[in-house]
């Protein structure tokens, strides 16, 4: 179901559609809902024992990732898969690499109650804040019905939307200037229609708005069972969404098990067992020069890891 057919028709069809989109300037948000949100994401008062917020994981300083294999929660206690990046998380088709949350306000709410993230009671939560003079006086300016869950996700969610990176060297590269990259750039974006990674890898996001098996031609050996694990169908067992590629210079580790350190390896791994063909040390080169020109404009106001 999920293997992929490379033939030149298909890839043709592809690049004829003009699959990869530049990303826009700006986004209509509310911003009210947005200054809360930005609140209560780099806030620690979303944790069980105020010591994490959703900022130490998604490190927007730095590629709105957290750089580590797995992330740590509270308690010291490890994830079991990479924290993907927030940035232009708004364009992905669904959200978690299972795909178990449909939008980002769905998303908000599931790392909260983790108890490997921040461990937290939902109702704990909203009397926590509702005990915080500053936030329940922001809330009710905003919703008429105050601090509920379904409002602190959809403030936080208000302003994940605003986490976007426009004007990477390829977005405008796309919109005519054709000296934004570079002739290996060029060349590495054309290996890339040409081997076939854009079938995955495509769309406003360069990824994120499709499933697929991790492992078409080889066992890749993981020991997560991806969409498996939330239908229970045994076709969807190593099934992932497939990540977004923008920003991807700045957010290894890669995979959804943070396998491997660098993009070269990700590339040579990706060739071999999505792709089932064999490329020159010069072709990865290549591609991977065209990968960094995917990293964008990061919004002028960031959360640092507190």
């Amino acid at each position: 179901m999920y293997r992929l057919l490379f033939g030149m028709i298909g890839i043709t069809m592809l690049v004829a559609a003009g699959v990869i989109r530049p990303i826009p300037e700006k986004m209509e948000v509310n911003v009210q809902k947005v200054e809360l949100g930005w609140m209560l994401f780099s806030d620690t008062i979303l944790s069980r024992d105020n010591t994490i917020s959703c900022a130490s994981c998604h490190n927007l300083a730095d590629g709105g990732d957290d750089g580590l294999q797995v992330s740590v929660g509270i308690n010291g206690a490890k994830g079991k898969l990479n924290a993907p990046t927030v940035y232009n998380a708004v364009f992905n088709f669904r959200q978690f690499w299972n795909g178990r949350a449909a939008n980002l306000k769905e998303q908000v709410l599931d790392p909260i109650q983790n108890p490997l993230e921040m461990g937290q009671d939902l109702d704990t939560l909203v009397k926590k804040l509702k005990h915080h003079k500053h936030y329940k006086k922001i809330f009710l300016s905003i919703y008429t019905d105050g601090i509920t869950k379904e409002n602190i996700a959809d403030a936080i969610a208000e302003y994940e939307k605003t986490l976007i990176t426009p004007n990477a060297p390829f977005d405008r590269f796309l919109k005519g200037e054709s000296d934004a990259i570079s002739q290996k750039a060029k060349k590495g974006y054309r290996l890339f229609k040409m081997k076939g990674c854009i079938i995955c890898h495509n769309g406003i996001n360069v990824g994120g708005n499709l499933y697929n098996k991790f492992g078409i031609y080889k066992d890749a050996n993981s020991t997560s069972l991806g969409r498996y694990e939330i239908t229970h169908r045994e076709e969807d067992k190593y099934v992932f969404k497939v990540p977004s590629l923008r920003n991807v210079a700045l957010t290894a580790p890669y995979m959804h098990d943070g396998r491997f350190k660098t993009l070269e390896d990700a590339v040579v791994f990706m060739t071999q067992y999505q792709l089932g063909r064999y490329m020159e040390s010069d072709e990865i080169d290549a591609i991977v020069s065209f990968l960094k020109t995917l990293t964008g404009e990061m919004p002028k106001r960031v959360v640092h890891r507190p």
